[in-house]
């Protein structure tokens, strides 16, 4: 490998993230306990979250507009105030929430910075991203910061040029095999699969990957010596 640059997803890869989703649905399907069974909560507000995806991106405030609309819809619209408020707070919380670092990240980060131009190749809500960065207290050890509203090939295609390499010469270590695998290796990119013990249902695929330039470890360390 001849590598210039090495890319960092950010949620679920650098830091704790989809953890809070999952306590705050649960907070959800509690909420509304009276009204539906939870199989029918959550079906109803994954399916209402991946149909606002095109509207509101990724991110906690598109959640929390998800999940009032599911309320509404399961609720017959007759929704009260006092839900609707408490769904805000439960939305609010999430983006007051501290940015707890996965185990090894810094050290990668140190070892790593002198000898490639490290990169956050991250989607979802521009505001929120750069707050998590920066409480983060990461930020420095990065020499450009990219938030998609989409990982897909054409996205990671334009940062690879603006980045002036060649797509060899780029390498992306995230979580998701959807976001963060697939769509680089169509870049001609390398990317390195770094499992999160929770997925979120959207991001979860089956598909087995069998390409030259990609590679799989157990935890966040093992690429130092991949490298």
């Amino acid at each position: 490998m001849d590598l210039k640059v090495i890319a960092f997803d950010a949620d679920d890869t650098l830091w704790v993230n989809e953890p809070y989703f999952r306590q705050t649905e649960e907070q959800f399907f509690e909420l509304l306990s009276e009204f539906s069974p939870r199989h029918s909560l959550e079906t109803e507000l994954l399916k209402t979250e991946i149909e606002n995806l095109p509207l509101y991106g990724y991110g906690i405030k598109g959640f929390m507009l998800s999940m009032i609309e599911t309320a509404m819809k399961i609720t017959n619209n007759t929704l009260s105030a006092e839900i609707v408020k408490r769904i805000l707070e439960l939305g609010k919380q999430m983006l007051d929430q501290p940015i707890e670092l996965l185990d090894g990240i810094e050290d990668v980060l140190i070892n790593l910075k002198d000898k490639y131009r490290l990169v956050v190749a991250t989607k979802g809500d521009l505001l929120d991203q750069e707050r998590k960065l920066k409480k983060s207290g990461i930020s420095h050890y990065f020499h450009h910061i990219e938030i998609m509203s989409e990982k897909d090939t054409a996205n990671y295609t334009k940062l690879i040029r603006h980045l002036d390499i060649q797509p060899h010469e780029f390498m992306m270590v995230g979580n998701s095999i959807k976001s963060d695998v697939l769509p680089v290796l169509d870049a001609g990119g390398y990317a390195v699969h770094v499992p999160y013990h929770i997925t979120w249902a959207h991001e979860h695929i089956e598909e087995s990957v069998e390409h030259g330039q990609f590679r799989s470890v157990k935890c966040i360390t093992d690429i130092l010596s991949l490298l």
